[in-house]
């Protein structure tokens, strides 16, 4: 089992506090299951005995009975009650419980209990039941396996697999954990990624948002996939419908795009005006959870692997815990920029810089920038071409570099 220390660190601080909730969110099938695992053993590890810990799968057919939030009450109040000193309690997709909050803040108040959740929509922490919780949670996203996390699986099973090797199946395959632990052929792999996909949209999509146009969800979804980390608007998409002699209103669209972003399947990052200062309130862009997904069910990562690699680099600079956008000077564009605390980043991605003219595109914007915050160049060349203070990284390297 991979351990998943980066999260495990992020949520040490705030056990025992039981006066906090601890939410872990994230993409289905992405790991948290296994994060309330890892943590039933950190506490174990601190010498808290099994017999004070609860644990719930709200995807068991067996606790439908408990989805009804008064009568889940009764069960978990009757069973900590019974508890010697303080209680533990573990609840998988605690979204499938109606009024959860209602039923987790009484028992929050009213016991000595510390909570721990996990979610599959960003959604069950908005609306008017979500207030009973208001500063009274903290949130750690998790993602699927960084290439760090998916080499430590991988390479656990397959000793004589070289870091190149890995990567290329990490760019077919993508970082869903349960693949990672397991050597399946690449049609199953796919077909089990296809099988996450449609429980994302059903389960997390269509039902939550009580959707009834499948079909215009999964073109969208296509959409987004096709033109990964490019500058787009609803109302762009709106037109490529009518083109297809499809007509779809603007409004319609940014529900369906925010859906899929509350159900983690996709992040919208926007852009930030680097002479001006300000965020700019137009043409974000979109990067999907898990490549593989991409791979599963739009295809063409490796003939799209600009893209791709812009995908992972996204997502590796939010596990580290930046917040991220892209920038803008002028004409020119700057792949991402990342913040965290007082800290910042300046990251260009591209495949190779296999020309003078690839090198003074990716390069030159940075002669722009009059600040001296550390500005990288991430490509799949093996060479170091670091030049004048700017960092050159392979790829690979980056994924591997853990927190700068």
């Amino acid at each position: 089992m991979i351990e998943r220390n980066q999260y495990i660190e992020k949520i040490q601080g705030f056990i025992d506090k039981s006066e906090v909730i601890k939410v872990i969110t994230g993409l289905r099938r992405s790991g948290k299951s296994v994060m309330l695992e890892l943590l039933r053993a950190e506490l174990l590890a601190r010498g808290i005995p099994e017999s004070n810990m609860l644990a719930y799968n709200f995807e068991d057919m067996g606790l439908w009975a408990l989805k009804d939030p008064h009568a889940l009450h009764e069960h978990l109040k009757g069973k900590i009650d019974c508890i010697k000193g303080r209680a533990y309690l573990f609840l998988d997709e605690i979204q499938e419980v109606d009024n959860w909050e209602a039923c987790i803040n009484s028992l929050r108040v009213n016991s000595d209990v510390d909570i721990y959740i996990t979610g599959s929509n960003a959604k069950m922490l908005t609306g008017e039941y979500s207030t009973l919780l208001a500063g009274r949670y903290v949130e750690i996203q998790l993602y699927p396996f960084s290439f760090e996390e998916f080499c430590m699986a991988v390479r656990a099973r397959r000793h004589e697999l070289s870091v190149t090797e890995a990567f290329r199946l990490y760019l077919r395959q993508g970082g869903m954990p349960f693949l990672a632990n397991l050597d399946l052929p690449e049609t199953d792999a796919k077909q089990y990624l296809k099988d996450i996909y449609a429980s994302v949209v059903i389960k997390d999509i269509m039902k939550r948002n009580s959707f009834r146009d499948l079909d215009l969800l999964e073109r969208i979804i296509i959409y987004v996939m096709a033109n990964t980390g490019k500058t787009f608007s609803a109302t762009s998409i709106s037109r490529y419908f009518k083109s297809e002699k499809r007509i779809v209103a603007p409004e319609t669209i940014l529900n369906y795009l925010k859906a899929c972003e509350e159900a983690y399947l996709f992040s919208k990052i926007s852009r930030y005006d680097v002479p001006g200062k300000k965020m700019l309130l137009v043409q974000e862009k979109y990067y999907i959870a898990d490549h593989g997904l991409r791979e599963a069910v739009y295809g063409y990562n490796e003939r799209d692997i600009d893209l791709v690699m812009e995908n992972l680099v996204c997502l590796e600079l939010r596990r580290r815990g930046y917040a991220v956008s892209s920038g803008r000077i002028g004409e020119r564009e700057i792949d991402f920029i990342g913040n965290r605390g007082q800290e910042r980043i300046y990251i260009q991605v591209c495949y190779l810089l296999a020309s003078e003219e690839a090198i003074q595109r990716e390069f030159g914007v940075y002669y722009l920038i009059t600040d001296n915050y550390p500005k990288y160049v991430v490509s799949m060349d093996e060479l170091d071409l670091s030049r004048d203070g700017i960092l050159h990284k392979n790829i690979r390297d980056f994924l591997l570099a853990g927190y700068y």
